[in-house]
């Protein structure tokens, strides 16, 4: 985890105490958004060869979250907040936060995270019982100060574990971008930023602190990282101009789209750059200003006619201002050139099936079956799919895409009550049937596990995803 945060002592505690396993992205909101996801591939593509993982096994997932935040939370999935990339000056940053991250994953540290957690609670456990030991013996101060200085070690040990793994994940980032040849200044810069919010924030910088974070002092770490770069010749390459342009492209549609009233009002979408009608565009469409949105989306595809992801937004403003039949030109230009973007084709059967034309199903249909094929975790396509099966009356294939979207969604009760639908109805012993098995196999054990947890009084809540381009707002 990268964070400029300290972890507060009753928070630890209560962690300590409890030994709950770090589950982060939970109850986060993920946006979605193909251009931002080519993107954060490309410039991930070196970093994850080099860190000997494949590029088809990492993803990145985009929090809606202000907080300059990213972390892994088990498997080979980078998490990154919003508020990190708008806070950015160029790609190079990203790339730093990114190896950094990487350096979690190859070190295995989710899994090892457990382990401190546990040995910590281990000892405050143990001081809990000689304390109640002491006091039962009659020397009530004694058993008291044995449970204090018991926690006291504990926070101590689990905070020096955190913070190793850390400079672990550090060390390894930089071995990462040296070996990539990638300029290791952004990740440099970046430990700055965290470092003046520290100061922002009047955090303590002395030793005594240090001891009382998750996380080294960034300071200390501006100094390791900057030793281990400075030697290398990578420190001095430039930057890829037109990595950089994609990148400020990305910055400015997301400051659009995650604050449309403020972004108008912002440096970022003052004057006639790219990146300013970008942002103004997304702006004005989140602003319910669709006429605005378009006037500036024209004016960027004026210049670039081709452009998948001007296209897209185009195709975005006219569908979710009630205009699905226009929407549909500029999103079929759109995917015919990037058809490799489920994202985008998802937009596209949105907008054929918004028309209510019997006759755009059939491709729909196509396009959904395509870009669930890719990208098995779009809920939004399995909610589409589902659609346009229902529509075109095959009902036992509506329930099984239902029972997609519900299992990607965290909603078990629902999806096993469509599982059990497209298991009575679909022939069995088919790819689809065996798949609709599996989805109320797992769907009936997460309903007896929420079953369990009510009755033990710890039901949780669950929160669903927006989609940045798909229109589920």
């Amino acid at each position: 985890m990268l964070e400029f945060r300290a972890l507060p002592r009753l928070l630890l505690a209560v962690l300590l105490s409890m030994a709950v396993a770090f589950q982060p992205a939970a109850a986060q909101r993920a946006l979605r958004d193909a251009e931002t996801e080519a993107l954060f591939r490309d410039i991930s593509r070196p970093i994850i060869a080099a860190a000997g993982l494949r590029p088809e096994n990492v993803s990145f997932v985009l929090i809606q979250d202000d907080s300059i935040n990213a972390f892994v939370a088990g498997g080979q999935i980078v998490y990154m907040h919003s508020g990190l990339v708008t806070a950015a000056d160029d790609y190079n940053e990203l790339q730093g936060v990114i190896a950094h991250e990487l350096g979690h994953v190859v070190g295995g540290h989710v899994i090892r995270y457990g382990e401190g957690v546990r040995q910590a609670t281990g000892m405050m456990i143990l001081s809990m019982i000689l304390g109640a030991a002491a006091m039962a013996a009659g020397s009530g101060e004694a058993g008291t100060g044995i449970m204090a200085a018991g926690q006291q070690a504990a926070m101590g040990k689990f905070l020096a574990f955190s913070r190793t793994q850390e400079s672990s994940a550090d060390q390894a980032g930089a071995r990462f971008l040296n070996v990539a040849g990638i300029p290791g200044r952004g990740s440099v810069s970046f430990f700055r930023k965290l470092q003046n919010q520290e100061f922002r924030y009047a955090m303590p910088q002395d030793d005594e602190a240090g001891y009382n974070r998750t996380h080294p002092l960034s300071g200390d770490r501006v100094q390791m990282l900057e030793n281990v770069y400075q030697k290398v010749p990578a420190w001095t390459a430039p930057l890829d101009p037109a990595m950089q342009a994609r990148f400020l492209r990305v910055k400015a549609k997301l400051a659009g789209f995650v604050s449309p009233t403020q972004t108008l009002g912002r440096e970022v979408a003052r004057g006639n750059s790219v990146p300013a009608r970008y942002a103004r565009a997304y702006a004005w469409h989140g602003a319910k200003y669709p006429d605005r949105a378009l006037v500036e989306i024209d004016k960027l595809l004026a210049e670039a006619p081709r452009d998948p992801y001007f296209l897209e937004l185009k195709g975005q403003i006219l569908l979710e201002s009630g205009r699905p039949a226009d929407a549909v030109t500029p999103l079929r230009q759109a995917a015919a050139t990037a058809p490799g973007e489920p994202l985008i084709a998802t937009l596209l059967a949105h907008a054929l099936v918004a028309t209510e034309d019997r006759a755009n199903y059939p491709e729909a249909r196509r396009l959904l079956t395509n870009a669930v094929g890719r990208d098995r975790d779009n809920s939004f396509a399995w909610y589409q799919l589902g659609v346009v099966y229902e529509r075109e009356g095959d009902g036992a294939r509506a329930a099984l895409a239902t029972a997609e979207r519900h299992s990607l969604e965290g909603n078990p009760r629902y999806a096993l009550a469509s599982a059990r639908i497209a298991v009575g109805a679909l022939p069995q012993g088919t790819p689809d049937w065996l798949r609709a098995q599996d989805i109320l196999m797992v769907s009936e054990a997460a309903v007896e596990k929420e079953k369990k947890d009510r009755k033990r009084g710890r039901g949780a809540e669950r929160e669903g995803g927006l989609t940045f381009t798909a229109g589920s707002r």
